[in-house]
């Protein structure tokens, strides 16, 4: 017990993201949790704490320096959220080392280049949804996984792309990023995997170097070259890792969400096509309802800090609940909980806040805007092949999300070619 309150210990499946943080609500504005192994930390679910929070320098990112636990190895490599920690990279970094490496990073996600990217982004979802046509033919019930056809796929594809990442390398650099949000993993997968995708990312800018391209690896290499002070060799392995997993992993499930909140109402699904309800107000009230983000490790107190109404200590750890903050009664009262495309407030923090704000914003929302219309004007018979309460979740608490979403995307099976 601290600061008289008994510590919630979150659920590793992450089976009911929503559930959990009502009952974290009962703690306040900021609850006292317990992680795997015992780790104890605080999750802030109120928005007014959460963005004060992430706009103050005394809560930061870097465990290096400020979290006593890992400096005096008391965290060890098979934690399952070690990665979280690990990784030398711009979320991991304070002050003028975080703005050095997100200064490197900022060319690439430019309004110029983002939009330079939409012929690119649109024959990516071409292809996709041919794929998915050939795939729904070729299931003798016409079932697949719309998550893993589409929604996986999209963002990933669009990520390896823009680093430059060869088809061959694909499976083994996008693997870390699979299993850091699975809070279900044992000591020895945890250890496993941060040799793992230490090892991938290592391997990709080695070949990089001697396969140089238009692609931000490049980039980055060059830069490094240029002046080694820059960019250090674990400073570009975390950074690329980094960006490649939550660059993909996030996206995922906002492009789920959303069609699932479409396949299961078919009078929203048809004022959207018709244009009497923007698709951008989806895209918004998804990311506010249902944000891709739970549980984001990790931030740390430099000092002892009243906040929210308890005491939060110098080194404690603290993990922001993206999820609850875009439900948070105090600035969505009774309605929080409804998915409210038409209503005026959609306030949010699902991208962050400050100075760690997602640099990849920008083409997220794009990719979202351009594969999610795409998808129900290809597809408009397109129903899910189970009941809602049927689908399971991902299996974490740091992300939001179903591990499926089986659909049909006609209503009689497609004879195969």
């Amino acid at each position: 017990m601290t600061n008289g309150v008994c510590p919630y210990r979150l659920d590793p499946e992450g089976a009911d993201t929503h559930g959990e943080t009502k009952r974290l609500r009962e703690q306040g504005p900021i609850a006292r949790v317990e992680l795997q192994d015992g780790v104890l930390a605080w999750s802030v679910h109120d928005y007014a704490v959460a963005k004060q929070m992430m706009g103050d320098e005394r809560f930061s990112k870097n465990p290096r320096r400020n979290w006593p636990a890992y400096i005096n190895g008391e965290i060890s490599n098979g934690w399952p959220l070690i990665t979280w920690v690990a990784m030398d990279t711009m979320a991991t970094q304070d002050g003028v080392d975080h703005a050095r490496l997100r200064k490197l990073l900022l060319k690439a996600f430019t309004e110029r280049r983002v939009e330079a990217m939409k012929p690119h982004i649109e024959k990516t979802v071409t292809e996709l949804l041919d794929r998915m046509a050939e795939a729904a033919a070729a299931a003798p019930d016409g079932v697949i996984d719309l998550k893993g056809w589409f929604h996986a796929e999209l963002p990933t594809r669009l990520m390896c792309d823009l680093f430059g990442v060869p088809d061959s390398m694909r499976g083994d650099v996008l693997e870390g990023g699979h299993k850091n949000i699975d809070t279900r993993i044992s000591a020895e997968v945890a250890e496993a995997n941060l040799h793992q995708w230490q090892g991938a990312i290592s391997g990709l800018v080695e070949y990089k170097r001697n396969n140089p391209g238009d692609d931000l690896t490049t980039g980055m290499i060059a830069a490094k070259d240029e002046d080694g002070s820059r960019l250090s060799d674990s400073e570009m392995i975390g950074t690329l890792h980094l960006l490649l997993g939550a660059g993909s992993e996030t996206l995922v499930n906002a492009l789920a969400h959303s069609s699932l909140f479409l396949l299961n109402d078919p009078e929203l699904r048809a004022k959207v096509i018709s244009g009497e309800i923007p698709w951008e107000n989806i895209w918004e009230e998804t990311l506010r309802v249902e944000s891709p983000v739970a549980h984001l490790p990790f931030r740390y107190a430099t000092e002892d800090f009243d906040i929210g109404g308890v005491h939060i200590a110098k080194g404690d750890a603290i993990l922001v609940d993206f999820a609850g903050i875009g439900r948070d009664p105090a600035i969505h009262g009774d309605t929080a909980d409804d998915f409210d495309p038409l209503r005026e407030d959609k306030t949010h923090l699902s991208f962050g806040h400050g100075v760690h704000y997602c640099l990849g914003a920008r083409l997220a929302k794009h990719a979202w805007m351009i594969g999610i219309p795409a998808l129900f004007a290809r597809y408009p018979e397109m129903q899910l092949a189970v009941r809602r309460d049927e689908l399971v979740g991902q299996g974490s608490f740091v992300v939001n999300g179903h591990a499926q979403l089986p659909v049909r995307l006609y209503n009689k099976v497609p004879a195969a070619a």
